[in-house]
């Protein structure tokens, strides 16, 4: 037993690194696959591009949900597989719409792996070491979206763009033998509870049609009829979803744990970083390729410290975190990612990376002090068959701030450089003149926005109470010492089943 939790912890690392890195990997080597590709156009380069998140953050919820009824293992392996699947498919590609439909099939594996990484540590460690295990989870996660870009340039430089694809394969096909191999399931599964199909279809369509209509948007304007009709019918489909929710006997979105203080505010809080920081080293790649002519290689390099400073501090913060709570160093991290976003607001157009370094470091030092402990005291704050459901709320989350983040950097920058320089600059395809000081403008009210957001998100953060862990011979839910919450605990605590 003592072993085991080490195997859950390595194997959902490497699962969660592989797919952080193909978040990011194909960022750099899109200008190239756009000019080697035939039928790959600046919307098909795009859509190759945010399908894979898109796709992740609509079926997170579904698939944990799915996961605590029928094995959380067994779909985080299947999840290994369906993701290697779909790094070999698209190494093969011939066509730009082939390669789209295979970052659907990834997207679709990491979403296995991510609703269910999480859930799977929370059951594997004792609660004194689940922020130190989930702080490291969540380097992997931050890091692989950096390594992605430094990676992503090595291999299409040197070996071409359908190296960045085949990287995953050795990597996928030994994490899902170990994983079907040495990984048990410590939780009962919920085999009677039906499926909340409802639930499903409005959820993952509405918040397709939104996120899907914001990113267009952004990109293109607000003034199309898809744009103009695709955002209203996705929040009409997200509503019909939350009455949906309230009626159902068994909902796949369990909104009643939104009635756990440490719950609500942990989501809160990173859903507003997220907002905040999640489309920085994709803006950043904009200023350093498109502005400054730097290299794909030379960008990665440079978004280091971002990385480093995370890498160093989450594991940390998550052992501090496992002896102290979330509250107070969370939100002291916070706090330090809005000075970093504030630094930046004094960074002017090829100013020294002395400065840019060190905000830099300053976004991933404040990061690492909130993820891992927050991560870890969300999860403990949940039953233990709803851990599933819970990783997935809180992954989707996030997701969805990134990618609003993305739609939101779009926006603001198209407010400062034209729409079709912006494409030029993204696509690769060339001629696109950008002037610094108008780019860095909407980089500064990006950073704005980035300090008003963190310092938000600060708020929610302590604002959610602390927590008082069960005894270690109970099930690793702690009681909220708000005493409104403890109704909720019973309940669930009568009807979860054991691990």
């Amino acid at each position: 037993m003592v072993n085991r939790k080490w195997v859950v912890l390595s194997n959902t690392t490497i699962g969660t690194l592989m797919a952080s890195i193909d978040a990011s990997i194909v960022l750099i080597s899109l200008p190239t696959i756009g000019r080697q590709l035939p039928d790959t156009g600046p919307a098909i380069l795009l859509w190759v591009m945010l399908s894979y998140s898109v796709v992740t953050t609509t079926l997170l919820l579904s698939f944990g949900r799915l996961s605590d009824m029928y094995g959380r293992v067994r779909l985080y392996t299947l999840g290994f597989a369906v993701f290697t699947i779909g790094s070999g498919v698209a190494s093969l590609s011939q066509t730009g719409p082939e390669l789209l439909i295979s970052r659907v099939v990834q997207g679709t594996g990491a979403a296995f792996l991510w609703s269910n990484s999480a859930a799977l540590l929370t059951d594997a460690f004792p609660v004194g070491e689940r922020g130190k295990a989930l702080g490291i989870n969540q380097v992997a996660a931050l890091s692989g979206s950096v390594i992605g870009l430094i990676l992503g340039g090595i291999l299409t430089t040197t070996l071409g763009w359908r190296s960045i694809f085949w990287v995953n394969l050795p990597i996928g096909a030994f994490g899902t033998i170990w994983a079907y191999v040495a990984l048990r399931e410590m939780h009962a599964p919920e085999r009677d509870v039906p499926i909340d199909w409802v639930g499903n279809l409005s959820f993952g369509g509405g918040l397709t049609l939104c996120l899907v209509g914001l990113t267009i948007g952004a990109l293109a304007g607000w003034t199309s009829l898809f744009v103009v009709l695709s955002v209203p019918l996705g929040l009409l489909l997200l509503v019909v979803f939350v009455v949906t929710e309230q009626r159902v006997e068994h909902p796949m979105f369990d909104l009643s744990l939104f009635r756990i203080r440490t719950f609500l505010a942990g989501n809160v809080a990173a859903a507003l970083a997220a907002l905040g920081r999640g489309a920085f080293s994709f803006v950043m790649v904009f200023y350093l390729q498109g502005v400054l002519g730097d290299s794909a290689l030379t960008a990665g390099v440079l978004l280091i410290p971002l990385s480093v400073a995370f890498v160093v501090t989450g594991p940390l913060s998550g052992a501090i975190s496992d002896r102290r709570g979330a509250r107070g160093l969370g939100t002291i991290g916070l706090l330090v990612g809005a000075v970093g976003f504030a630094v930046l607001l004094q960074f002017p157009a090829g100013g020294s990376y002395t400065l840019l370094g060190g905000a830099m470091a300053l976004l991933g030092l404040g990061q690492g002090m909130f993820a891992a402990p927050n991560r870890a005291e969300v999860m403990t704050s949940v039953p233990a068959a709803r851990r599933g459901i819970a990783a997935g709320i809180g992954t989707t989350l996030l997701n969805a701030g990134s990618l609003g983040s993305l739609a939101l950097a779009f926006t603001v920058l198209a407010a400062s450089v034209p729409r079709s320089t912006l494409t030029e600059i993204f696509s690769g395809t060339g001629g696109a003149i950008v002037d610094a000081g108008s780019f860095m403008n909407g980089l500064h009210v990006l950073f704005a926005i980035g300090v008003a957001l963190m310092v938000l998100a600060a708020i929610a953060n302590s604002l959610r109470g602390t927590t008082e862990h069960a005894p270690a011979s109970g099930d690793g839910v702690p009681r909220s010492t708000s005493p409104s919450e403890f109704p909720l605990l019973r309940v669930h605590d009568g009807t979860s089943g054991s691990k």
